[in-house]
């Protein structure tokens, strides 16, 4: 029997086992309103140790062995002034992508091999290699008046010393606070909460760089400031200092996949800025939005629906720094590169899994994915109606989803250029989709909010548009994860001024296929901001911070329903890819 804590989706029951409610306290009687987000993280803690002498003289020991591990890499691994990253030669095993050892091959010494072109999120600017670095400061001793108050649960270091196995951190943003919980912990008591004079407003948690001993966070705040932050040790660094690179409200951000430095943030005047946690706030100037005059024309204005602006400054990765003998005396600062996106408010974006490209949508209705390591727009695609209100990308790279303030979800394919097809099912804006990449065999899609086979997307549905109840404003999308290796056509460079414009107008609804949803599910009380997957679970979460914890339906369960529906899925799953 369904109820508010209940739902049937394809797969089985979704539960809710876990509520976090903290009480809100308004400094005044008209606060800002910054709907709450969430960031999880799943961290593997190490097994207790069996045998030897008492746990201290075990931890003293094993510090120590690090400690010299540590400084042997040091030693290896010489730090550049230039900035400029070390030949394959000389890099170590450890600093190896996901820690895995390539062979090494010796070059010939009679054939110079030349280093790869730098680019934007190669390893030159990656961080600095052999040294793992911490925010400066410490959290609790601060006398940063940013900062106002921090609450923490009692023996925070030895509760997080005594754990074990894999553990689900969840972060999320409500009024002023910032608020750490575990997922599945009995304590009512959120393991800490940070009060800022600022209120946040979006944030991210770095995942190749997460371990038991340190979490690397970025929290972005309606003042332009953003907060480097490792819950674990209690320290902290801030970046973009009273909003002296821009003052403009931080709208999203976003680790770059695989990189332990570099974080991309979207802020409220149009505008995308790469950050280093690693450097010192610096200032640039943006350019003119002209384009200089070729041949004695005039400059041609900036065209947003056709291109982003680029400002590089000096210490840009492919600007050349380190070529020259002044080159030391230049200090290499942030930002690393500034992109005008949109004439209006960058809503949010997301990078696909190979990193290579940015899915960024803004007030002004468009789509847009954009060539990161170019630094170019390929494609921009106008919403239905109205701006666009969030957005993600498959697992698999082959789908972008947005939901706007048309009621509608759209499926864009950026392989193919065009919309595939639109769900219906709400009644409002949408506030958030997401992909569940379920951690299961088989080559097929699950079927989440919509029925998203083959034959739904390709045949257009001729009919009148109907309002059905909808799961709230926020609806999720259940999608499983194709594991075979799939080789993706590459996106291509962006046309030049002779090729067709990169602008895409919506298509007509008689022109897409209308897929009418599967489950829908009615939520009462306040408005929905967000959902995410973990791996046991989905998490949703109210505008004014009511998070709510569904636990899956039994794996025995699943496995046994994929088994009896394998044949069926598998046809339409080629019908998609094919």
């Amino acid at each position: 029997m369904e109820n508010d804590s209940t739902f049937v989706a394809p797969e089985g029951v979704y539960s809710v086992t876990e509520e976090h409610k903290i009480s809100i306290v308004h400094s005044n009687s008209n606060p800002p309103s910054y709907p709450t987000r969430l960031s999880t993280i799943v961290v593997r803690f190490p097994a207790a140790k069996q045998g030897g002498g008492p746990p201290g003289l075990a931890q003293l020991l094993g510090g120590n062995r690090d400690a010299k591990k540590d400084s042997n890499n040091l030693k290896v691994v010489k730090e550049k002034d230039d900035g400029l990253s070390l030949s394959s030669s000389e890099t170590p095993e450890d600093d190896l992508p996901n820690g895995s050892a390539q062979e090494h091959i010796p070059a010939s010494p009679t054939t110079p091999v030349e280093p790869p072109a730098a680019t934007l999120f190669s390893p030159q600017v990656a961080g600095r290699r052999g040294r793992i670095t911490r925010p400066k400061h410490n959290i609790r001793t601060t006398s940063s008046t940013f900062i106002t108050r921090i609450q923490s649960v009692e023996g925070l270091s030895r509760t997080l010393q005594a754990k074990q196995g894999d553990c689900t951190f969840i972060f999320y943003n409500i009024v002023k606070g910032f608020v750490w919980i575990e997922a599945g912990s009995k304590a009512k008591d959120p393991l800490a909460r940070i009060t800022f004079s600022a209120y946040p407003t979006c944030h991210d948690v770095n995942n190749s760089t997460a371990s038991s001993e340190r979490l690397d966070v970025i929290i972005g705040f309606n003042t332009g400031d953003l907060v480097w932050f490792d819950p674990i040790s209690s320290r902290y660094c801030r970046l973009n200092k009273q909003g002296c690179i821009t003052s403009s409200p931080c709208t999203a951000v976003r680790w770059v996949p695989n990189s332990p430095t570099l974080f991309l943030v979207a802020h409220a005047d149009g505008t995308i800025i790469i950050y280093d946690k690693e450097r010192d706030d610096g200032s640039i100037t943006p350019r003119n939005h002209v384009h200089p005059s070729t041949d004695g024309d005039a400059p041609k204005p900036w065209n947003p629906l056709n291109e982003i602006f680029v400002t590089m400054p000096p210490w840009h990765p492919t600007a050349g720094i380190g070529s020259g003998k002044n080159d030391k005396d230049r200090a290499v600062k942030n930002p690393v590169s500034h992109w005008r996106v949109s004439n209006k408010s960058v809503v949010d974006f997301v990078f696909a899994s190979d990193n290579k490209y940015v899915a960024a949508i803004s007030d002004d209705g468009c789509l847009r994915v954009i060539d990161a390591l170019g630094e170019q727009l390929l494609d921009c695609y106008a919403s239905y109606f109205g701006a666009l209100t969030c957005v993600a990308w498959s697992p698999d790279n082959r789908f972008i989803l947005t939901g706007g303030q048309d009621d509608l979800i759209t499926i864009f394919s950026p392989w193919e250029q065009r919309v595939i097809a639109r769900c219906q099912g709400h009644s409002s804006f949408v506030s958030a989709v997401a992909f569940d990449d379920l951690r299961c065999d088989g080559r097929t899609y699950r079927f989440g909010s919509w029925d998203f086979s083959s034959g739904a997307l390709h045949r257009p549905k001729f009919q009148a548009h109907h309002q059905r109840v909808s799961m709230s404003s926020t609806i999720s999308l259940a999608f499983r994860r194709d594991r075979s290796a799939l080789h993706l056509p590459s996106l291509g460079s962006p046309a030049d001024e002779n090729s067709p414009q990169r602008y895409h107008m919506a298509p007509s609804r008689n022109e897409i296929a209308v897929v009418q949803p599967v489950l829908v599910k009615h939520l009462e009380g306040d408005l929905l901001a967000a959902i995410t997957f973990v791996p046991q679970a989905l998490l949703t979460s109210t505008k004014n911070g009511h998070i709510k914890l569904w636990v899956r339906p039994l794996a025995s369960k699943s496995r046994n329903t994929r088994t009896h529906n394998r044949g069926q899925s598998q046809a339409d799953v080629h019908g998609i890819l094919n």
